[in-house]
């Protein structure tokens, strides 16, 4: 069983690579930010909470996000292990995490700060189905509109100039610091998040001492 936590900034690709590794390895991908996101388009009480501090560009309470963790990883459904996206985002929920599970590997995407918001500001997202897009790298067939449903595509309400700033801000108050934490105990590998996505896949393998990818 593996456990894995990756750690970067907005737009660095820590889905994407969360997700190739979770496909190789059978791992289940927990994505922190995309359970948030179905609690907002389902227009449920956490969501109306999440939807407030992501608009103002600020980062989710430590004792929400604690909870939608605690939750998630209680259904037990990660017989081979996981990989989790979007968590922790400080110091308390990484001492929260260490308490709690035993990682293999803390994986930090590093990304310059004006590539994590020409990256950001390019992103769009279906408004009918969710299908995430990125107009430098994954442009849709048809201008404005879903290749899978074809619905309109739409700026993130959180991906603004004033909320990518604020974001960063954060970032480096708040998480980055948690990377001193994990490096105590000689978890973190560092991997550049500026190549493609399968340059940085099979570098951060390397680095885990994991099969290079299929």
């Amino acid at each position: 069983m593996r456990k894995y936590v990756i750690i970067g900034a907005q737009g660095s690709g820590k889905g994407t690579q969360s997700l190739l590794l979770a496909r190789d390895l059978d791992l289940v991908h927990i994505g922190v930010g995309d359970i948030f996101r179905w609690h907002v388009q389902n227009h449920t009480k956490l969501g109306a909470q999440v939807r407030r501090a992501m608009a103002a560009g600020e980062l989710v309470g430590d004792d929400l996000v604690e909870g939608v963790v605690r939750d998630r990883l209680e259904q037990h459904d990660w017989n081979y292990g996981f990989i989790i996206d979007g968590f922790p985002r400080s110091r308390r929920q990484a001492e929260f995490f260490l308490e709690s599970y035993d990682i293999d590997g803390v994986i930090h995407l590093d990304l310059p700060d004006d590539e994590v918001r020409r990256r950001v500001l390019a992103r769009r997202l279906c408004s009918e189905c969710g299908m995430d897009y990125n107009l430098i790298a994954d442009r849709p067939t048809q201008e404005g509109r879903c290749d899978v449903c074809g619905g309109e595509l739409v700026t993130r309400e959180d991906d603004t100039e004033e909320a990518v700033t604020e974001r960063l801000r954060l970032y480096r108050r708040k998480t980055a610091p948690i990377l001193e934490l994990f490096g105590r105990k000689e978890y973190v590998v560092t991997v550049d998040a500026r190549p493609g996505i399968d340059a940085v896949q099979r570098t951060l393998r390397k680095k885990l001492g994991l099969p290079a990818p299929r």
